[in-house]
């Protein structure tokens, strides 16, 4: 049993947890919980504590908060990953392969019938919204339901993440995005590749590189601004932010969809440029450095905006 805040026994069972060189107290039935920090009284305890710890415990503390260790969270990161591409870009592929055959009105109008591409990347953009509000709600407590590098960098250089499982992280999103694909071309055929172009973004007809890039850091920049209000956030109400997260995402790519593709996330890209390079669909690697450049400077810029108007209340 544990001392409370004012001395009284807080009624949690308590075990050593490993800490890289430290054991921490781990509430297993009350604070075991991505994001709870540790109450005043858990402090580091000696190395003499070894003994107490658990083997294979699947958590550990980094700067007061509980996390799941880092192998479980990659995993969780590269499914949630798969999740977003295999319904997020497949969308955008079935949308694709509905349109095969009917001649569109402009070279800029991919879409089918009477809304043209305006109905076609609403529904784009609903399936986004729908598959990023359920891996928050299922991920979220796991990883931090991320599923995005630029998200990830951006919580590293706020020092919210930590430096050591960063590449990690983008590691497992890249995988995820690229299983999400192949899966998606397994289930779907080598139309996904020849009609759909496995779902992969690039700039419309008459947008340039510079204007697509401008386009992915400013939808990333409100993307990111969102989340570190509903999600990074402590004072956030609880259980909207898988819902609001999920609703900007596809509100940015029903906007953005026609300029840039609407990717806001390097990993999101790579997956179907992969894909697309080893089953010999379109070749779009000249545009990969917008995908990346746009959306983690759009995120950094967020997070840091956030920040600097946190000092300022």
């Amino acid at each position: 049993m544990c001392q409370g805040r004012q001395g009284q026994r807080c009624g949690c069972s308590l075990r050593r947890m490993w800490n890289g060189d430290l054991y921490e107290p781990y509430d297993q039935k009350g604070s075991g919980r991505l994001g709870r920090g540790l109450p005043a009284s858990f402090i580091q305890a000696s190395g003499k504590d070894a003994e107490d710890a658990l083997p294979g415990l699947q958590h550990r503390v980094w700067k007061g908060e509980i996390m799941v260790k880092l192998s479980v969270r990659c995993i969780a990161e590269c499914i949630g990953t798969l999740f977003l591409v295999f319904f997020g870009a497949g969308a955008a592929i079935i949308t694709l392969m509905l349109a095969a055959g009917n001649k569109p009105t402009t070279s800029f109008n991919i879409g089918i019938g009477e809304l043209g591409g305006l109905a076609d990347w609403l529904a784009i953009g609903m399936a986004f919204a729908i598959v990023i509000a359920a891996v928050i709600y299922a991920m979220g407590r796991i990883s931090g339901a991320h599923i995005n590098p630029a998200v990830t960098i951006a919580l590293f250089v706020t020092k919210r993440f930590p430096a050591g499982e960063t590449v990690a992280y983008i590691i497992a999103q890249c995988i995820g995005a690229t299983l999400g694909s192949l899966l998606f071309l397994a289930c779907v055929g080598m139309n996904a590749v020849t009609t759909g172009g496995m779902g992969a973004t690039a700039p419309f007809p008459g947008i340039g590189y510079g204007q697509a890039l401008l386009a992915e850091a400013i939808g990333t920049f409100v993307l990111m601004l969102v989340i570190m209000g509903v999600a990074v956030d402590k004072r956030a109400p609880h259980g909207f932010a898988g819902l609001v997260i999920g609703l900007t995402v596809g509100g940015i790519i029903i906007t953005l969809g026609n300029i840039s593709g609407g990717s806001l996330n390097p990993a999101r890209t790579f997956g179907p440029y992969l894909i697309d390079s080893v089953f010999g669909g379109p070749n779009f690697w000249v545009f990969m450095p917008l995908y990346i450049v746009g959306p983690v400077i759009g995120a950094i810029a967020a997070a840091l905006f956030y920040d600097w108007t946190l000092r300022e209340e």
